[in-house]
This record gives structure tokens, C-alpha cells and sequence, in this order.
């Protein structure tokens, strides 16, 4: 896959999740959800932290939740850096079309929530018991304190589980309970193919490193 190629699916997924964003924005109060299917709803929620609401605050004891949301997000376009390094390198190395798709899949959900984080908060104002205003007079957060817009729900099961179930047996359980977005779905989608097809993705790289044996200088 060349860079123009993964740029443009980059463009395109970016695209889709700030779109979906936008609209739950502003045509949804926090909470808010319309029932699709029993098993599929519009849900909106809003994300302070990484996946399913942790915050670094609740790994490292004394940092405030002001100053891990910061340290998150600056963390953040650091690795997004990262990932747009290695796939400029992916690119350049011709590495297979699998691992650059991968990787073009988690640069384009990591800048999708990259930006929720850090602008969010001041283009819009609240969604709490109200739908928020885009360009507001005042917004409801600083800059890179924004909260991650999520909405999509699959409420697949719902009910008790069996006793007999160490730990969580009698206890209410749905499956899938997270409420996630188009960015999270790309990321979890690229993670899952270097995964799943492992060798597949890195194979023409092992293939060159063997074609080029380590020769000692003279």
C-alpha cells in the first residue's frame, strides 16, 4: 500500500468519526440514546480518560485528574508521532500491504481521539442535561482538556450469571457493555490484525532481513 493510499483511508476514517462526533454533539444531551436494535444503540457518553473510563490518576496516587487528563493527552500526540514515523518507515521499507493498513487504521483512531481531548473542550459547552453549542462564547473545558465522544452501544446479553462462576457468579452482567466510537473501532481493528495475522504482516520484513546478512566489516 503506498502513503497516498493509507493517507487517504487515514482521511476517510477520520472523516467518519468526526462526523458521528459532531452530530452526537449537537443533536444529543449527555445520556441521551435511541434503541436501534435490541441489541445495538445510539448511546452518548463522554469518555474522561483511556479505555472504559481509567484515568491515570488511578494508577499513580497524588496527580490530580486535571494533570493526568493533560499528561494523557500529551502522551498521546506523542505516540501519534510514533505511529506516524513507523508508518512513513512501513511505507518506505515496501513492508507488506497488511501491516501499513494496520497501522494507517490505529494512526487514524488515535488522531480521532487525539482531537476530541484536546479541542473539544473549548468548541463546545456542555452536553449535561442540555445539547451542546459548537463555537460557544465560553466552552466547558480548557484546551486538552476535552472529553472523548463515545456512542456506540451493543447490549448484546443482559441477566445474571450462573453462581457457580467464581467471583462474578449471581452478579448482573451485559455483553458488550462498553460504548465506544469509530476511532476506538479502528484502533481496536488495527490492533487485532497485527494480532491475528502476525506473520502475515511482518513476513516480507523477516524475508529482507534474511536476504541481508550482517557482514563484518573489514
Amino acid at each position: 500500500m503506498s502513503l497516498k493510499k493509507a493517507t487517504i483511508l487515514i482521511f476517510v476514517i477520520l472523516l467518519i468519526d468526526q462526523i458521528s462526533k459532531f452530530y452526537i454533539k449537537t443533536h444529543f444531551a449527555l445520556h441521551d440514546k435511541i434503541v436501534v436494535f435490541n441489541w445495538f444503540q445510539i448511546l452518548f457518553v463522554e469518555n474522561e480518560g483511556m479505555a472504559w473510563g481509567t484515568k491515570i490518576s488511578d494508577f499513580i496516587p497524588g496527580i490530580s485528574d486535571r494533570t493526568a487528563k493533560v499528561c494523557l493527552t500529551v502522551f498521546r500526540i506523542f505516540a501519534v508521532f510514533g505511529i506516524g514515523y513507523w508508518l512513513v518507515r512501513s511505507v518506505k521499507n515496501q513492508s507488506s500491504r497488511i501491516l501499513i493498513f494496520a497501522i494507517a487504521l490505529i494512526l487514524a483512531g488515535a488522531l480521532g481521539n487525539i482531537i476530541d481531548s484536546a479541542f473539544y473542550g473549548i468548541i463546545f459547552d456542555s452536553s449535561q442535561g442540555q445539547i451542546a453549542t459548537f463555537l460557544p462564547a465560553h466552552g466547558y473545558d480548557t484546551l486538552f482538556h476535552g472529553k472523548v465522544v463515545d456512542m456506540l452501544h451493543f447490549p448484546m446479553w443482559s441477566g445474571f450469571l450462573p453462581e457457580w462462576i467464581p467471583l462474578f457468579g449471581g452478579k448482573y452482567f451485559t455483553f458488550f457493555e462498553p460504548v465506544f466510537n469509530v476511532a476506538d473501532m479502528a484502533i481496536s481493528s488495527g490492533i487485532g490484525i497485527l494480532i491475528f495475522f502476525n506473520r502475515k504482516a511482518f513476513q516480507e520484513d523477516e524475508e529482507e532481513a534474511v536476504k541481508q546478512p550482517n557482514v563484518a566489516p573489514k
